[in-house]
């Protein structure tokens, strides 16, 4: 019945003199304030009872008045003399009159400062006019002087009371420097666990044995068993490490602190070090427990190999980390679990066993673990009936969690756009190609010459990967702008691939460049279209023959192919472990893979022209063709089954061009090797 009047935090009612149950009302700040008002305002109605509201009367004005008879003095309307101690001026308040005759009801409050003990004759002349002031001493000179200051003072204790809050909380700050900005997770806010992690079975399996460690130790230590130290989570970007880490502290009944790598390090020096310490020594006072430093790599790096050398604030913070994991003061019950996607420049002592007892490799999804991801995302939409998570599976290898959790959300924006009350098939098929190809940019104008050179381009690509046999099969062909390219030729695998043979790779070399030589086939002349194509080839080549061992002539080698990402620190300065020779022999070999690549691709192209054209003439009816009406066009020399045509209106085309221009609006930015191998576009 009395509950409505206790306070939130202890149940208790509240107590009399304690602010009316509000702690944080502040009642000796208001009778302060109150106080200082009432003394301000009695010493200013003081002061203006003492001088009045007269007018300063000039002393030679006040003279004048005098001789001509228009100081006026009765009962009412006296006249005084003002001395205040330690001061060598009087002062004479009074009444004047400003005209003549003088006239009481015309008079004018005056005030008027004068030196009595040098000017002798002044008091004299005043009873001569039968003018004798009435003496007023005031004494209080500190009264005065603080009537002076007051003002002043009234604003510093306002600025004050309003800033002593901020004032107060910049102390802590001052003082929170080397506190941990370490988060503990609560329970009951992270709905995540093992059942919304899928397509990592073998990274769910480790980490889970941390979770039934710490539920039942007694499991693991009655056969000597201790429980790790570390756990580092290595990974590409977007495989789910970070994911994972919230499963586990959604599946563990402990405290679970989470932290970024880059929340040690600020500006001040020794602020690092002492967060590490406080995040440990708030572990210990919750063990068991899990910390979860999430990109570990921004403190984790080598020592010694910054670009300028010496001894920095992130060393200092690395190495309280490595005290803190395994020094003389050994902690049990704490398991920090880590996670990174550049391994390779952590530092060696960081990664050794007593410290990071356990490395879990996430990596991408095979086709069922991305069927299972996109069965996972697939419950937070709604799906239309039919739709076969597996068919999409097959058609996205290479794809992260992340990518394929963007092409669920890609293909629930696309079907809301086009008013659909659940997504279909298309939506997420084309949602599969926005994510890794780009969206296609229909609103580009190109002319009738761009777009046949565009659509003999691409056939080029399109028919060497169905003509030659170790090659993978044709996904779908368009000439609509999409990304950076004018057009692309998509193939995807039938399986997930883990190697490459020798062969797989020189065919690949054949099919990107197919469309340079149809364009010199069919034109006699080469566009810029093809300067992702010849990129790509490259790449492939110098792969072939600087890491995988492929040329007869240099052998099986490694010449530093050095694809991985450069850690300046380390790198920088790195001289070839080569001669200039075998360098100009790695150059020829780079150069003939790649000459006898167009060679064989222009021998295939120009006994399959008919079936070139063919392609060609369909993508500009058509604009997009799939894979199967590519292999129906080759076999029968037509499409069983054609899509709907494109009106020729619905795309504007511009006069043609007098003179090329010289832009390159067909280069094509293809992605970095090895990732051409599977899903990348072939061509501009």
């Amino acid at each position: 019945m009395d509950s409505d009047n206790r306070s939130p935090k202890d149940g208790k009612p509240p107590q009399p003199g304690n602010g009316g149950g509000d702690p944080n009302f502040n009642w000796r700040s208001l009778i302060l304030i109150s106080f200082v008002v009432v003394i301000f305002g009695y010493l200013l109605f003081n002061h203006n009872v003492i001088n009045g509201n007269a007018e300063e009367l000039p002393y030679d004005k006040f003279v004048a008045a005098l001789d001509n008879g228009q100081i006026f003095k009765d009962t009412t309307h006296p006249l005084t003399l003002l001395t205040e101690d330690g001061s060598s001026t009087q002062t004479i308040n009074g009444f004047f009159s400003k005209g003549l005759p003088v006239k009481p009801d015309t008079l004018t409050a005056f005030r008027t400062t004068v030196a009595l003990n040098y000017d002798t004759q002044l008091l004299p002349a005043l009873k001569a006019k039968g003018l004798i002031p009435n003496p007023i001493k005031n004494n209080n000179l500190f009264l005065s002087s603080l009537l002076g200051m007051l003002p002043i003072l009234f604003l510093m204790l306002i600025v004050y009371f309003l800033f002593r809050q901020q004032i107060r909380m910049a102390g802590k700050g001052a003082l929170n420097f080397g506190k941990s900005k370490a988060r503990m997770m609560a329970r009951d806010k992270n709905k995540i666990t093992f059942k919304d992690v899928a397509g990592v079975e073998e990274a769910k399996d480790e980490v889970q044995e941390l979770v039934e460690f710490l539920k039942d130790p007694k499991k693991f230590q009655k056969l000597g068993g201790r429980i790790p130290k570390g756990v580092l989570m290595i990974g590409s970007p977007g495989t789910g490490k970070t994911l994972l880490a919230r499963a586990i502290a959604g599946e563990a009944d402990v405290p679970f602190f989470s932290i970024s790598g880059s929340d040690f390090v600020e500006m001040f020096v020794g602020v690092g070090a002492s967060r590490v310490r406080d995040m440990f020594e708030q572990g210990r006072k919750s063990a068991p427990c899990l910390i979860f430093i999430d990109e570990i790599d921004a403190v984790g790096r080598h020592r010694g190999h910054g670009v300028g050398g010496g001894h920095d604030e992130r060393e200092q913070t690395l190495n309280a980390l490595l005290v803190e994991m395994d020094g003389f003061d050994a902690q049990e019950g704490i398991i920090i679990i880590a996670a990174t996607n550049r391994p390779d420049v952590l530092d060696p002592a960081l990664l050794r066993p007593g410290r990071f007892d356990r490395q879990v490799t996430v990596q991408l999804p095979d086709v069922k673990g991305r069927e299972q991801i996109l069965k996972v995302h697939a419950k937070r939409v709604k799906i239309a009936e039919g739709v076969e998570m597996d068919t999409i599976a097959r058609g996205t290898p290479g794809y992260s969690g992340a990518e394929l959790a963007n092409v669920i959300n890609e293909a629930a924006l696309l079907a809301a756009r086009r008013g659909l009350k659940a997504i279909t098939l298309s939506e997420l098929e084309e949602a599969r190609d926005k994510v890794r190809w780009g969206k296609e940019r229909r609103s580009l104008a190109l002319s009738e010459k761009e777009k046949e050179n565009t659509a003999y381009h691409e056939a080029g690509h399109a028919l060497l990967c169905e003509a030659l046999e170790n090659t993978d099969p044709v996904h779908k062909v368009t000439i609509i702008p999409r990304g950076p390219s004018l057009g692309s030729t998509m193939h995807l695998p039938l399986e997930d691939k883990h190697n490459h043979r020798k062969k797989e790779l020189l065919d690949r070399l054949v099919v990107i460049m197919g469309g340079r030589v149809a364009e010199e086939i069919c034109f006699g002349d080469v566009t810029s279209g093809a300067f992702g194509d010849i990129r790509q080839a490259t790449q492939i080549a110098r792969s072939m023959i600087c890491e995988l061992g492929m040329s007869e002539n240099l052998g099986m080698v490694d010449y530093g192919g050095q694809q991985e990402p450069v850690f300046m620190g380390r790198d920088m300065g790195r001289s070839r472990d080569y001669s200039e020779a075998t360098a100009n022999e790695i150059d020829r070999e780079v150069k003939k893979l790649c000459d006898d690549a167009y060679a064989r691709a222009k021998d295939v192209i120009g006994q399959q022209r008919d079936k070139l054209d063919l392609i060609a003439k369909a993508l500009l009816e058509y604009e997009t063709l799939d894979g199967q009406h590519v292999r129906d066009i080759l076999a029968h020399g037509r499409m069983l089954n054609p899509p709907k045509p494109v009106l020729s209106a619905a795309t504007p085309t511009p006069p043609l061009p007098t003179k090329d221009t010289g832009k390159d609006k067909g280069v094509t930015l293809a992605p970095d090797y090895p990732a051409g191998f599977t899903e990348a576009p072939a061509g501009a």
